[in-house]
């Protein structure tokens, strides 16, 4: 049997398409909650930022499958929307402990000169303190993409069909090592294109901020 036939290759390729799709939705809605989350912790009352470090610390101190599995068998609906909701949940916990660092590291002269310049606490956010922080976490916030991307393959074990779920597919059909170990090489070969893809956006961009 041809492992690599353009049946067996256009099934893996849509299984990378639904993973960058899954990942990048994630991230998105990800870096939304987790920035609320982030600023609740920082500048909320009492009560509120006590909610907000109790759900970051029970996402990060759970296993990520654990929520996957658990949204797999109390949410109804697409794959794609039960795999979104259950990497947004986890990821905004990552991703609002990365804001927060980043709102930690603007001087808090930026807040005096804003009140002084009339500025209200949301015009504050919107036009000097986010823009600051989020230019300051790319780099981490990159690397929680990658991460994203590469957990993603835990959605195979709820029957997404992802990169790595469609790829243990077409290996159930494969008759030799060889062509299991191919398969595998392909799979490390997209993962790793992307990944690095990634890795030199940060680096290109680092370059750019010190040159600047």
């Amino acid at each position: 049997m041809e492992i690599f036939s353009a049946t067996n290759l256009l099934y893996i390729w849509g299984g990378f398409v639904k993973t960058i799709e899954i990942s990048a939705l994630s991230i998105f809605f990800s870096l939304i909650f987790g920035t609320i989350l982030a600023l609740i912790k920082a500048y909320a009352s009492r009560p509120l930022r006590l909610i907000a470090s109790a759900y970051i610390e029970l996402f990060r101190c759970t296993p990520n499958l654990l929520w996957i599995l658990f949204i797999y068998f109390t949410v109804q609906g697409l794959d794609i929307v039960i795999s979104t909701i259950a990497f947004t949940l986890f990821t905004s916990a990552v991703m609002a402990e990365i804001v927060r660092g980043g709102l930690n590291a603007v001087p808090k002269g930026q807040f005096e000169a804003a009140r002084s310049q009339g500025f209200g606490f949301f015009q504050t956010m919107g036009y000097i303190i986010l823009p600051q922080t989020f230019k300051s976490i790319i780099p981490a916030l990159f690397s929680q993409c990658t991460t994203v991307i590469k957990d993603s393959s835990y959605l195979s074990g709820i029957n997404v069909a992802e990169l790595m779920y469609t790829s243990n597919v077409v290996m159930a059909h494969a008759l030799e090592l060889s062509q299991v170990l191919m398969v595998y090489g392909l799979i490390f070969a997209m993962y790793f294109a992307l990944n690095f893809g990634i890795s030199m956006l940060v680096r290109m961009y680092q370059r750019s901020v010190v040159a600047a």
